[in-house]
């Protein structure tokens, strides 16, 4: 019982964190506003997507976004913003429709 009520309390403090470390924007909106890639959980609204800290490395964090949501205009990580040659690269595994 005690195990249920921490696991959920820390589904609702996940916008608190989720805010704070990865910050996509989209070229275009997602079509969901929460969604699931790999062991990102991620947020968006009509602006941007975030999601909290996972073990993987940004770029890779990076780049399974861009294949699930398509090109980015910008992504930082913790406040830090992709230089131009690291989001190019990132934007590199996106889907081609």
């Amino acid at each position: 019982m005690l195990r249920a009520a921490t696991l959920s309390l820390a589904f609702v403090a996940a916008p608190t964190f989720a805010q704070s470390y990865y910050h996509a924007e989209p070229e275009v909106q997602p079509a969901q506003a929460r969604f699931l890639v790999r062991e990102n959980i991620w947020r968006c609204d009509s602006r941007a997507c975030q999601s909290a800290r996972t073990a993987a490395r940004p770029a890779i964090v990076c780049q399974t976004l861009v294949r699930e949501v398509g090109r980015l205009r910008s992504f930082s990580v913790e406040g830090r913003a992709f230089a131009a040659e690291e989001l190019e690269s990132c934007n590199m595994r996106a889907r081609q429709n």
